[in-house]
């Protein structure tokens, strides 16, 4: 059953989405040659309680920290190390939140110094992708519109998009109903109404869409070595269209 929102639920899935954007913004900052994941993991855990969060990830399902750190080509679900990061590579970064009985979650992708235009292109035409997916949120539109939008803007441009990992409905739990692929034909699933929250998040591959699943039982890595790209936003469908509400 997909939950919608109350106006009064929305105003603290805003507060939680905040906290959410101001650690990644700050992540983001800090994400350098020479830093580890690990760091970037303790800094997170540490903000997030100082403004009196709880690390949304952090036990859920046994996951052992509080952020994802997923470098090069690692998909998602990467586990924070010690070893130093170096220029040239890329890092994905997933954080959630919870807070005031409600989740935010969101991620990005961060170029470690240069990057070679193949990854460049990467990066950025995931991070459009969202952008053309979170257009689609919209009151009347359906469910696979967002789905469909991020497909037909990465293929072209050469790129694939992974099929085990999807979106999902986030609320007062972190994984709610819907769950929304980022492939698909369009016009298809429930119709967008006010009060529905999803988190919308294309995981893009430079190479081969599959993907296969470490010994640690967590971390996804492409199955062709090639490397990967993760954006994500919680967004609000409202009357008036889309609300992202993990932005700063």
């Amino acid at each position: 059953m997909i939950v919608l929102k109350s106006a009064a639920e929305l105003e603290k899935m805003r507060a939680a989405g905040r906290i959410v954007a101001e650690i990644l913004a700050l992540l983001e900052q800090r994400i350098k040659p020479g830093v580890t994941s690990a760091e970037l993991d303790q800094l997170a855990e540490q903000t997030c309680l100082r403004h009196g969060g709880k690390p949304a990830f952090k036990g859920y399902g046994g996951f052992p920290y509080a952020l994802c750190a997923s470098p090069n080509d690692r998909v998602v679900h990467g586990f924070p190390d010690r070893r130093p990061l170096e220029a040239g590579e890329i890092l994905s970064i997933d954080f959630g939140v919870f807070y005031l009985g409600y989740y935010g979650d969101a991620a990005i992708t961060v170029p470690v110094g240069q990057v070679d235009e193949t990854t460049a292109k990467l990066v950025e035409t995931t991070r459009q992708s969202l952008a053309q997916a979170i257009a689609k949120a919209v009151p009347g539109g359906r469910l696979s519109d967002i789905s469909h939008a991020v497909q037909a803007w990465v293929e072209p441009r050469g790129f694939s998009v992974v099929r085990e990992f999807v979106g999902h409905g986030i609320g007062r739990q972190l994984h709610e109903a819907p769950q929304l692929p980022n492939f698909g034909a369009p016009g298809q699933g429930p119709r967008l109404k006010p009060g529905m929250t999803l988190a919308i998040e294309p995981m893009i591959n430079a190479g081969v869409p599959g993907v296969r699943i470490l010994e640690d039982g967590w971390t996804a890595v492409t199955q062709d070595g090639k490397r990967s790209a993760h954006f994500e936003h919680t967004v609000a469908i409202t009357e008036h269209g889309p609300e992202i509400l993990t932005r700063v």
